[in-house]
This record gives C-alpha cells, structure tokens and sequence, in this order.
C-alpha cells in the first residue's frame, strides 16, 4: 500500500534489478563502527577480506564484529603471541570448525591476537568449554607462559589466611616502607558465558548473582553497587577519584578486540565496601574481579578480607544453584590463559631509596622470590621517589597462600637490605629516620609526589 501511495509497483510485482545476482554482491557488507587496526599493508588486505566474507555472529553488535577466518592468519613479524607460535596449519584446521555450545569459536579466540600483535596471550575464552574443546591450543599456551604442565600437573587452592606468617617485627617493618597493599583475582561462574563471548542475559545473570554475593558479606564488608549505566556525575567522580572506577576497553586493549566491551555499560558494575577496603568489578574482563587494598603494610588484614570476598562470591553462586568455573588442573578459570591457577597477583607499593640506586640487586633479589618489581620509569630503571610496585610472577602451581607468602619474604629480605645499605652509607634506615615534621599532615610534609606525571 505505501509503495502504491509513493507512486511505485509494490515489491511482490517490482521488477529485480539484477535478479540472478547473489545477496553479497547487492552491496558492501555493513561493519557499523567498527574498524580494522592498521597492521602491514599486505596483512590488512587480507584481513579486510576476511572481515567482508565473515556471515553474521549473532554476538555482533554495531560497535564490534566477530571475524571468522577460513585459512590460519599470514601472521606478521610483528605477532608475537603463543597462540601465533603454536597455533600451525594443521591446528587450525583441526579447531577451525569447532563451537561451543555458546556458539563461541576458534576465531572468536584469536581475533584479538590476530588483530593485536602486541599481546603476549593471543587468545581469550568465550566460555568454560573453551578450555576443553581447544585444549590442544590452550595447554601448550598455560605451558609457555606460566611453565606449568596443565596435562600432568595439579592445582591446589589455599585460602585459610591463619596460615600467613606475619610477625609483629615484620608488620613494623612494613608499617614503615610499604604505603600500600593489594590483592586481587578473578571469580567466574559455570555455565555462564565470560565477557569476550557473552550474551546481555549471561551479563545480567552475572550481575544478578554478584549483586546477592555482596549482599551475604560479613558486616565489616557490607557496602553498595554502583551499575555502571545508573551512576550519576558526583558518584562517577568519587570512585574516579578513588581509583576504583573502569572504563570501557578502547580498540588497542585486549578486552576491546576480544569483544567484551560490546553492548557497553550494560550489566557492568563497581561494589565497595564503606571502608573501601574491598572491591568488586562486575563484567570487565571476567565476571567479577575481588580486590582488597589498604594503605599500609597490613598484608594479613588485607588477604583475609580478600578471602571472605572470594568465599561470598562462591556460596552466592551455589545458592543460586551454580558453581565457580573451577578445575583440578587449571585452577580457578577465566578469560585470559595468563590468569589462571590462583589468578591472585599480590602487590606492595612501596619506598626503597637505597635499593633505588642498585636496580640491579633488587631486580636479582626479586627473582629470587620469583617477584616482579615495577617502576614509574620503565624496565630496568630506577623508579622516580624510589617507589616500586612489588608483586608475584606466579599464578598457578602454588596455592594463595604459597604465593602471598613468598611476597612477604620476599619483601623483607628487600627491606633488610635497604636498612644495610642505609647504615652503609652513613644514614639512619627510613625506619629510624626522624620526620623532617613529624605531627604535620603527609599531605604537608612536602611537595606533591607526582611522579612522571607532566
């Protein structure tokens, strides 16, 4: 009726414009937003091919757009995965068919490595049966990166966090050096998709049974979720200003050539405790990641909260008759192979001048305790302030415990050295220094430590 009105055949009587055409030659294919990165001019073309011939994944949005490949990637020099490395022709060919019962496939799992030759990983789960139905990539992938051997070997968790040993001699020591502390891991439940494959309902079941976990905390950890979508400007300020806020994954990042930033900020969310000494993200990169911070050294006090978290994420999740994506092998599972096992990375930001001035030696000490020590000013730089991130190389292998521990030995081994270096050199140890103005605010006890800031 309406082509009547405007004056034309209606479509049942219209003559074709070409009527022996296929569909794909009526036009271009429709990618939205989304952009291809520029890689090498010979691999761009092939991948813009790949792209136009790719049929619709129904997890597209017009933001983001699943490729499928037909042949292995003509990976540049430039790629430098361990899922370019081990993945061959004849891998390929074997997975490239494959697909989850979530519809999540082998090209699904290398787009980003394919589309990000930075990363280091290369690959990204779109669900829990990833790990089975391309385990023939993925345990040579967990072998390269954590030196762990997920066919023989196995995982034991620990998070009894009676077991720490802190003494009192050491709490002081790190009273003193360490400004603050943080543990943090990632929680994910079965038979939910992870964000690079999941579906809106996926993310809202997410959030609903993250949303009943916060809710059974102990009172100490009672506190509030913020979804994403619902805050307004004073509250996006104040957990900006806290460093508790995350933002969606830019095209660069792993997470947004993965595709878990699609359908943004749907079913994302910030909990924290009043204290703000927990915290919670709900689908970033995996379903929930749980933190425990405080200023200070109080690494006992910090880990046990960490633990409370990570059990009221669990007994939330069987209450609503799931379980957390959990194997004897691989541990605790998630989106990127690079955290699994414990998935925990303990840190300690903390101020060692004297160390500062001998990288060589911290860097030697740290690798000792199989630590890694990050500075404002790169590899293998002296750190401006003397102020180092501390943290565990390790995931998998060792249990929570295992790896916090080697933290705080680790570290006390750096501060014992620092106080010899300090006496060495004709000054008192930061422990024993007197404050140039002791009962003066730390905001006033000097200029602000920007850092490399400019």
């Amino acid at each position: 009726e309406m082509a009547a009105a405007a004056g034309g055949a209606p479509a049942a009587e219209a003559e074709p414009a070409a009527e022996a055409a296929p569909a794909a030659e009526a036009g271009p294919k429709d990618c939205g937003s989304f952009k291809l990165p520029e890689i090498d001019p010979a691999f761009d073309a092939w991948l813009h091919a790949q792209l136009m011939a790719s049929p619709p994944d129904v997890k597209d949005t017009d933001e983001f757009k699943y490729i499928t490949f037909t042949e292995l990637p003509p990976f540049t020099d430039a790629h430098k995965s361990l899922m370019r490395k081990t993945l061959t022709p004849e891998l390929f060919a074997q997975l490239k068919d494959v697909k989850s019962s979530t519809g999540y496939t082998l090209s699904n799992g290398i787009q980003a490595g394919v589309l990000r030759p930075h990363l280091g990983v290369g690959f990204t789960m779109g669900d829990e049966e990833c790990f089975t139905l391309f385990k023939d990539l993925i345990f040579p992938i967990v072998s390269g990166w954590h030196q762990f051997d997920p066919a023989t070997q196995v995982h034991k968790p620990d998070l009894n966090w009676e077991s720490l040993a802190f003494s009192e001699e050491q709490a002081g020591k790190f009273a003193t050096y360490v400004k603050s502390t943080r543990v943090r891991a990632a929680r994910n439940i079965s038979g939910l998709s992870l964000p690079a494959g999941s579906s809106v309902s996926d993310r809202l079941e997410v959030e609903k049974v993250m949303v009943e976990a916060f809710k059974s905390l102990p009172e100490e950890l009672q506190g509030t979720y913020f979804p994403l979508g619902e805050l307004n400007g004073a509250q996006e300020e104040e957990l900006q200003a806290g460093g508790f806020m995350f933002q969606k994954p830019g095209p660069m990042q792993l997470l947004g050539a993965a595709g878990a930033g699609r359908s943004w900020p749907e079913g994302r969310g910030i909990f924290h405790n009043e204290a703000k000494t927990v915290l919670s993200w709900c689908n970033e990169e995996d379903q929930c990641r749980i933190i425990a911070m405080e200023n200070g050294g109080g690494i006992k006090g910090v880990f046990e909260r960490f633990c409370k978290l990570s059990n009221a994420i669990k007994g939330a999740a069987e209450g609503a008759g799931k379980k957390l994506m959990e194997d004897p092998n691989l541990g605790f599972l998630g989106t990127c192979p690079s955290n699994l096992g414990t998935g925990l990375r303990a840190s300690f930001m903390i101020v060692l001048p004297e160390l500062n001035k001998d990288v060589h030696k911290l860097e030697e000490i740290c690798a000792s305790f199989d630590l890694q020590p990050r500075g404002s000013s790169g590899e293998h730089s002296a750190a401006v302030g003397g102020k180092w991130d501390i943290s565990n190389k390790q995931r998998i292998g060792f249990t929570e415990v295992e790896l916090v521990q080697k933290m705080i030995d680790g570290v006390t081994k750096l501060i014992a050295l620092e106080e010899e270096m300090a006496a060495a050199a004709g000054g008192a140890p930061a422990a024993e220094a007197e404050p140039a103005a002791e009962a003066a605010p730390a905001a006033e006890a000097g200029p602000k430590d920007c850092g490399s800031f400019k």
